[in-house]
């Protein structure tokens, strides 16, 4: 859980005082490395794949594919904040878009009722999971671990192994493929709430208590913050933005089935993990995330688009996250050996 603490890593301005400008660039290297590698990327496969890579159809795609993998890396960010860990954000999302489908399908539900019922069963699932580390004392990793374990069996029960199909509203189907200004409208979604995250986490008491959660919770308690009904909102809020994820797959897909879903857990933590590394290094953040999550989009379609296998996209996910917790970990040893 050391790296989930929030002991950001940005020089301050007393550590740069005195430096020549090549020794603050290097100083900076670690906060903004990821940012220039995402920019270095896109600008090298631009140049070798001119005809495909730089073009709006595959933006497009893009950002449909990994808007809804940022929505969960924002989500699972925030108990990461408060020094948790929240897995049912690969788990959660098996269920929720099912049970999007089928409430229209087998029961009739209108559409606007069948979000709001995912919705509220995603802050209950969060609510669970608060309880279990706060009040049980399990850890946070076992606690949704065995969450998201069974979630996926009541999708597999619910569905029988079966797809889950049938006529939606257009309604429905409009919360993801919408397109404006020739951008899905996800990438919209995903903007508004990463500024709004971003607000909350760094501008109010709400993200300070959390972040001072994940430093040291009991060193938070005896300054008069309640947390346990912080660490417990944090789980909330993860729940239902895996809801959120749930729902925009499913009016994705058109369809629910129990093997969709499971293969989003590690990219997510991937991103929200990368976040950790860059812009406030040492402490999980909103732009970091969604500077991690792109990193991973960029790297993989270029790759792909060279002919890489089905495989790479794995292999891409687990080789970025060693390199950069590699990269983090070593500016914070060499930035406490200084101190010392």
């Amino acid at each position: 859980m050391q790296s989930l603490e929030s002991n950001a890593l940005e020089p301050t301005r007393a550590d740069l005082q005195g430096l020549s400008f090549g020794r603050r660039a290097l100083r900076f290297l670690p906060v903004y490395g990821l940012v220039i590698l995402t920019v270095f990327l896109i600008v090298l496969f631009s140049i070798l794949l001119p005809n495909t890579f730089p073009t709006m159809l595959n933006l497009r795609s893009i950002v449909s594919d990994k808007a809804i993998i940022a929505l969960l890396s924002l989500g699972a960010m925030i108990p990461m904040a408060a020094g948790r860990i929240d897995l049912t954000v690969g788990y959660g999302i098996v269920l929720w878009h099912i049970l999007a489908i089928s409430l229209q399908t087998l029961w009739g539900f209108p559409w606007p009722i069948a979000v709001a019922v995912v919705l509220m069963l995603g802050a209950f699932t969060g609510f669970l999971n608060g309880m279990l580390v706060e009040v049980a004392k399990i850890d946070s990793f076992i606690a949704t671990l065995g969450t998201g374990t069974v979630l996926y069996a009541l999708a597999l029960w619910h569905t029988g192994g079966r797809q889950m199909v049938g006529q939606l509203p257009d309604g429905f189907y409009a919360l993801n493929n919408t397109f404006i200004f020739g951008l899905p409208i996800t990438g919209y979604y995903l903007i508004a709430i990463t500024v709004v995250m971003w607000l909350v986490l760094e501008y109010t008491p709400v993200g300070r208590y959390l972040y001072a959660i994940g430093a040291n919770q009991r060193a938070a308690q005896l300054n008069g913050i309640p947390t346990r009904k912080y660490v417990i909102g944090s789980f909330i809020a993860s729940g239902m933005m895996t809801a959120l994820a749930g729902v925009l797959l499913a009016a994705k897909l058109r369809i629910g089935q129990a093997s969709v879903g499971l293969e989003f857990l590690l990219p997510a933590l991937v991103g929200a993990f990368l976040g950790s590394t860059t812009i406030k290094p040492g402490r999980v953040n909103v732009w970091g995330t969604v500077v991690g999550v792109a990193i991973l989009a960029v790297g993989i379609s270029g790759i792909q688009q060279f002919g890489g296998s089905f495989w790479v996209e794995p292999l891409f996910n687990g080789v970025t996250l060693l390199i950069a917790i590699g990269i983090a970990g070593y500016a914070q040893r060499k930035k406490g050996a200084e101190k010392r």
